[in-house]
């Protein structure tokens, strides 16, 4: 069979869609599997949905002929976020698919490596917003030399990416072809394309290219007190949106661990049941428990990821996360609203591939219109500065 843009186009929607929604939405990251996904309280661009601050009232006792508890009712807020648009394109070139037209085979593996190279992108990616506020921000910049710049941390950084910086709220708009060109991680060095030294000073932050403020609303708008707004509310005016915080730690012990786990119980009702740390602490508690002679449990999670468990509670390791921190959540709490689930864009001819005008190379994107919620942060918590091993 002769390949040509009609098959390819077939192929994107009939073939590579269900596989790539997949691998997106349960392949990210373990807590990311964990999440459920919902149309619900999706209204128009927004997501709205009311929660309940504390208890209900008309609850108390009496007297065998005194006045009942007057019913109050619950006390509902309304959380309202903007839903993000997240998108993930591929790129053919005529001469790619003209190369292959007489070998379906080759045409094949051409598909396949653009959809490894999406699923690769958009998996680091999603995963690092999970860990965000929303800001977009991949590191704040410390110094400048040249094409080098010193950064506070290149955990969220990879070659390739195309970047922007902005310094002191203003953008760099004369660089709209900024990426990365090499990260030195031992001594927190990236390099980009350009020389900024003379434009860009210690305050700037480098950002995803276009996505400023753009990204979803991830861990760090619940737990970074400099986020003074959450789902549209004051936290200062707001206590029960502050989860639990223990910090400056130092090192973790396994009493640390249950006084978080029962003071989130004891300020929410919450009960934990997903635990998040950086991998230098994961390596602590590994050496807490083999110091201690205590064998370290394994359970399997969905999405076919392994966790140390503490309890009957997973303790994953991810990238993503600050160094020296221990988050404890429960994923019951949080869901991703959703328009819709990952779609191919579409033309009016219905057709997914679409050429780049003034170019011979066709693009495919996908688009999820989404925003994560959590419907009770002061059920979560946190220990920081946790020394790591």
């Amino acid at each position: 069979m002769a390949v040509n843009l009609t098959n390819a186009d077939n192929a994107l929607k009939s073939i590579y869609l269900d596989v790539v929604s997949e691998q997106l939405n349960y392949q990210i990251n373990p807590f990311f599997a964990a999440i459920k996904q919902s149309t619900n309280d999706v209204w128009g661009k927004e997501v709205k949905k009311l929660v309940v601050a504390g208890l209900n009232g008309g609850i108390g006792a009496g007297t065998e002929d005194g006045a009942l508890p007057t019913a109050t009712g619950n006390d509902y807020k309304q959380f309202v976020s903007t839903l993000k648009n997240l998108y993930g394109t591929i790129e053919i070139s005529d001469k790619a698919i003209r190369a292959s037209e007489n070998n379906s085979g080759a045409f094949v593996n051409l598909l396949n490596a653009e959809m490894e190279g999406l699923i690769k992108s958009s998996t680091f990616n999603f995963g690092r917003m999970l860990f965000g506020n929303g800001s977009g921000a991949l590191c704040e910049i410390k110094d400048v030399n040249g094409t080098g710049f010193s950064v506070n941390n290149t955990a969220a950084l990879m070659e390739g990416m195309p970047v922007e910086i902005y310094d002191a709220g203003e953008k760099l708009t004369y660089q709209d072809d900024l990426r990365i060109t090499a990260v030195d991680r031992k001594n927190s060095v990236v390099y980009l394309n350009h020389d900024c030294t003379e434009d860009v000073g210690a305050s700037g932050s480098i950002y995803i290219r276009n996505s400023y403020n753009q990204e979803i609303t991830g861990l760090d708008a619940i737990f970074n007190s400099s986020v003074e707004t959450l789902y549209g509310l004051n936290k200062a005016e707001n206590e029960w949106l502050k989860p639990y915080e223990k910090e400056n730690q130092g090192a973790i012990t396994e009493a640390d661990i249950q006084l978080c786990l029962d003071m989130i119980e004891e300020q929410s009702g919450s009960a934990v049941n997903f635990i998040v740390c950086s991998w230098g602490v994961r390596r602590a508690l590994q050496k807490l428990f083999a110091e201690s002679r205590r064998s370290i449990d394994m359970m399997e999670l969905a999405g076919g990821f392994k966790a140390m468990s503490y309890n009957g509670i997973p303790i994953v390791a991810d990238r993503f996360c600050p160094k020296g921190t221990m988050y404890f959540l429960n994923t019951n709490d949080f869901t991703l609203h959703q328009l819709c689930d990952w779609q191919w864009l579409a033309g009016d001819d219905g057709r997914v591939l679409k050429q780049v005008p003034g170019k011979p190379v066709y693009t495919a994107t996908l688009v999820k219109y989404a925003e994560l919620i959590c419907s009770r942060p002061n059920g979560q918590g946190v220990i920081s500065s946790i020394t790591e091993a």
